[in-house]
């Protein structure tokens, strides 16, 4: 089953708590959260990985 990352948005303007992101692939193993950007506010600097 292809993974699942749970992220955080860190930025004080953004509304969004969270957001999860769903894998229907493989991905490379350098692809991270820095590839990612949020959802609402559009920040990328502002993500953080949620470690279950």
């Amino acid at each position: 089953m292809p993974p699942t990352k749970e992220v955080k948005c860190t930025d004080d303007d953004c509304f969004l708590d969270m957001f999860e992101n769903h894998y229907t692939y493989d991905m490379p193993d350098d692809h991270g959260v820095s590839d990612l950007s949020c959802p609402v506010c559009g920040g990328t600097d502002c993500l953080e990985a949620i470690e279950l």
